[in-house]
């Protein structure tokens, strides 16, 4: 795939296709303001849309720099093929009916795989997509309409879906987008690859993704890196969290979704922000593109109003996000005092009545008061009057006072209205040019202050991809801890035995825990004795059990906490460790925290902390602590195993990892292998 920059800002156009998105795409063109040359490409007619028609790619007069294609796939294919070996420098392919209709038509595939061929080094993007708008130079090869307008910086956007970006950029929220781009079904130029391209443009500040399927999964790791390097914040919305959703991505571009653990795992490692909506997604947007990423979660906020500020704190508890309400210090104290008087009572967040409304000074001091401490974002309550019916110019001090405030104190400060309605565009455009961000919808802005918090540099090292197994078998747990043991994991010692056929003596002491073989959840079959103090007592358990054979183990006493230790393969986002509750409340508590492999010592210890078992490690009300390095060297060894057997590994479980004062302890073992899938 060639370099992009030609595609996007060209200087020759052509339009092949004289139907109504062709017409359309040159109409968009035009009134866009693009100032290059356009041509359009008909076997018939003598114009499209007034403009002069060529009968074929090859009687154009150049090398077009960029091209639409706007036929039925199979002649998308062979225009495609001409456009490559004449120099064309790209072209967005609008046909559908490739990868994305296989299970409807079984020669999708074969069509998008040649359509790649037919392109050979000439970039191309789709097909099953509507192209891209380019807002800063003013030009887009898009067959519909956009609500956007051009800019000299803003956000770009990149998603799978071009009704979603249609619907995105008739936003009223404020925010400027410079680059709206679809990928349809990635067959040559993904998601990541796009993304990447508008990222090396300086007028460029933040990215947005709408991610189905996230295509090759080094390309994307390079990309979150790229942005890492450009200090630019990547917010996702990552769809795939329903059965539904994943069946509506096949059928809708061909993406796999992956599973949605291994998806925020992935995300997180790469330090992009995850939302869960698109509104969400405008707001966080906003905030990278007026301000940059946040440095943390601490948030003063402030209204005139006690039920706004019991909204917001509500709020952002339902929420579960980590935003943090800091207790007002002694400075801020003294200086809302001095601003408001006695009359109002001082916490965080902040009803400041409207004692002080209509007076600028007052209001700056105690915005200034409010935000002049150790938080990391000033919160603003504001909602505007409707301007058809109201007259919303006595609200405009609160722009004033905060654009003081955020001179004086220098800390971001975001202008929150608590219906998106009751901030116009205008109002959001006059915040921003104050130097502050307009943020509209509480339960919106503070998912999205979130994830602007949530956004750091992506990890240094690479993700272990996962292979696509097949034919799975199932590992008993003797031969999984045999398949274990090499990479220093604490076992406990072991005998399998056949019925009928116990020695007379055991290679270790009593008591023993007997198992049945060839059961993954023994406990619920009552597959599992403990704490067998001798022979006859073993033997009358292998008896009732009744087996063929049975599965011997040293008891491990002192237990304090035990863990789910597990490693599933997800060949979309790479292999998934999940630290977890385990034993019989893994089920039951659904305390989990999931992490992308490789991990490193600190990975694992920041992963436990999340943990709402986590005090349980840490010696609780006069327990001792458990063995941290123990579980560390666990997990570690768990990963090295996965490292040397990732062709064929889809899944290791240790569960229960049974963790004492000087152990962990992997007392049960599951692996799952098979052959790695070429398909």
């Amino acid at each position: 795939m060639g370099n992009l920059h030609r595609l996007f800002s060209p200087q020759t156009v052509a339009v092949i296709g004289g139907g109504i998105w062709g017409r359309s795409v040159i109409q968009q063109c035009q009134k866009l303001g693009f100032e290059g040359m356009l041509y359009a490409v008909h076997p018939k007619a003598k114009a499209v849309a007034g403009v002069p028609a060529y009968r074929s790619v090859a009687d154009l007069p150049v090398a077009p720099d960029a091209t639409f294609i706007a036929v039925n796939r199979d002649a998308t294919i062979d225009i495609v093929r001409q456009l490559s070996k004449r120099g064309a420098g790209g072209a967005v392919c609008f046909a559908s009916g490739f990868l994305e209709a296989e299970e409807e038509n079984a020669g999708g595939a074969a069509l998008q795989e040649a359509l790649i061929n037919a392109a050979g080094d000439m970039p191309i993007i789709g097909p099953n997509c509507y192209g891209f708008v380019n807002y800063l130079d003013r030009f887009c090869l898009w067959p519909d309409q956009h609500g956007g307008r051009p800019v000299e910086r803003g956000v770009a956007i990149v998603t799978q879906s071009s009704n979603i970006m249609i619907n995105l950029t008739m936003q009223q929220r404020g925010l400027p987008i410079a680059y709206a781009l679809t990928a349809g079904n990635q067959a040559q130029t993904s998601l990541a690859h796009l993304g990447r391209a508008v990222l090396d443009d300086p007028r460029v500040t933040a990215l947005g993704l709408h991610i189905e399927g996230i295509g090759e999964l080094a390309d994307f790791e390079d990309l979150a890196r790229y942005a890492s390097a450009c200090k630019k914040g990547i917010v996702a919305l990552k769809v795939g969290r329903s059965a539904q959703a994943q069946r509506a991505t096949i059928s809708h571009t061909a993406s796999l979704t992956g599973s949605d653990a291994s998806a925020d795992a992935l995300l997180s490692r790469l330090g992009i922000a995850r939302v869960d909506g698109l509104t969400e997604m405008i707001e966080a947007l906003k905030i990278l593109h007026y301000h940059g990423p946040l440095a943390g979660k601490k948030l003063v906020s402030a209204s005139c109003s006690g039920g706004e500020a019991g909204l917001v704190a509500d709020t952002a508890e339902i929420q579960g996000k980590g935003l943090i309400f800091p207790p007002l210090i002694e400075t801020q104290k003294e200086g809302l005092r001095a601003a408001l008087g006695d009359m109002v009572a001082l916490a965080n967040p902040l009803d400041y009545h409207t004692y002080i409304w209509g007076n600028l000074a007052g209001m700056a001091d105690a915005y200034t008061a409010l935000i002049d401490a150790p938080i990391d974002l000033g919160v603003i309550v504001v909602d505007f009057p409707r301007s058809d019916r109201c007259d919303p110019e006595a609200w405009e001090c609160v722009i004033a006072a905060a654009e003081i405030a955020h001179q004086k104190t220098g800390k971001p400060i975001a202008l929150l209205a608590s219906l998106a309605e009751n901030m116009s565009e205008r109002q959001a455009a006059r915040i921003a040019a104050a130097g502050l961000i307009p943020l509209s919808g509480i339960e919106a802005s503070l998912s999205a202050i979130a994830a602007a918090a949530s956004i750091h540099p992506a990890h240094h090292v690479p993700v272990i991809a996962a292979p696509n197994v097949t034919g799975a078998t199932i590992l008993d747990e003797a031969a999984s801890k045999a398949l274990l043991r090499p990479y220093g994991l604490d076992l406990p010692k072991n005998l399998v035995v056949k019925r009928h056929a116990l020695p007379e003596t055991l290679p270790f002491g009593y008591p023993v825990v007997l198992k049945a073989m060839g059961q993954a959840h023994k406990s619920e079959m009552d597959g599992v004795k403990l704490g067998l103090a001798d022979r006859a007592e073993l033997e009358a358990a292998m008896a009732k059990m009744d087996q063929s054979v049975y599965l011997i183990e040293e008891m491990v006493g002192d237990g304090l906490i035990e863990l789910l230790v597990g490693v599933v393969a997800d060949p979309t986002h790479g292999y998934l460790l999940t630290l977890a509750a385990g034993g019989v409340l893994t089920e039951i508590l659904k305390d989990n925290v999931s992490l992308s492999l490789p991990v490193e010592e600190a990975d694992i210890l920041t992963a436990l902390e999340k943990l709402r078992i986590a005090p349980l490690l840490a010696g609780y009300r006069g327990k001792p602590a458990a063995d941290k390095a123990a579980l560390v060297t666990a997990v570690l060894a768990v990963q090295e195993c996965v490292l040397d057997n990732c062709a064929r590994f889809s899944e290791i479980e240790l569960n229960p990892l049974i963790l004492t004062t000087t152990r962990a302890v992997a007392v049960d073992a599951l692996i799952k292998t098979g052959e790695k899938s070429h398909g």
